[in-house]
């Protein structure tokens, strides 16, 4: 298959992803006694914290690229009607859920380390609910959407891969120690990254054929 330029921004899902580890790997190097064990990868960012502006350094790349790409891949169904309904679906709001994401966190950063009470961190809170209530719901149709589809059932293996991590994740913040409470949330954060590399990568290749 010819690629065209649509099929390269594929790539900018790699490089979302990347970006992303990146700066959760390389944040805390600015923050005194940070323990990723034990703290929410949103310290990183919030306000207040000694290591905002070295993550939005490193993820400066993460959102623009996480955006374009996932609005290519839904370009690129759209016009060449690839997979079927319920696979578009599940891709269209699993673009939404990045939306959200990337708009919400931006206008409801922590005001400071941790959750503290008022008004900003409770709609940081919010977002967060919404942005896992997508994943979920998304991920979930991408599954059955998938499975239906005989051209690419590959797709489905990666986002029950996801949602996997995504719902260990929610159990793990729920259950585990508060010494392990990070461990758990990064299941969750890097299940929606990473599958958005997935989609990149499918979107690269011209994986998602129509039926």
């Amino acid at each position: 298959m010819k690629k065209t330029l649509i099929n390269y921004t594929g790539l900018l899902g790699v490089v979302s992803l990347l970006s992303y580890t990146t700066a959760v790997l390389f944040a805390p190097m600015a923050y005194p006694n940070y323990n990723w064990a034990a703290q929410a990868v949103s310290d990183l960012s919030a306000e207040g914290s000694p290591s905002r502006l070295l993550w939005n350094q490193l993820a400066a790349p993460y959102d623009a690229c996480e955006l374009l790409c996932v609005m290519m891949v839904c370009v690129y169904i759209s016009e060449q009607k690839a997979g079927n309904k319920i696979l578009r679906s599940g891709i269209y709001l699993f673009a939404a859920m990045n939306w959200v994401s990337t708009v919400g966190y931006a206008m409801f950063p922590l005001s400071a380390v941790g959750t503290p009470a008022g008004f900003q961190n409770a709609m940081h809170l919010a977002v967060t609910a919404a942005v896992v209530t997508l994943s979920i719901l998304s991920l979930t149709i991408i599954i059955i959407g998938g499975l239906r589809q005989k051209a690419c059932p590959s797709l489905s293996v990666w986002a029950a891969a996801a949602l996997g991590l995504m719902i260990a994740g929610a159990i793990g913040v729920s259950f585990v120690p508060a010494a392990y409470f990070g461990i758990s949330e990064r299941f969750s954060v890097f299940a929606a990254a990473g599958f958005q590399a997935v989609l990149g990568i499918y979107l690269f290749r011209g994986g998602i054929r129509a039926k």
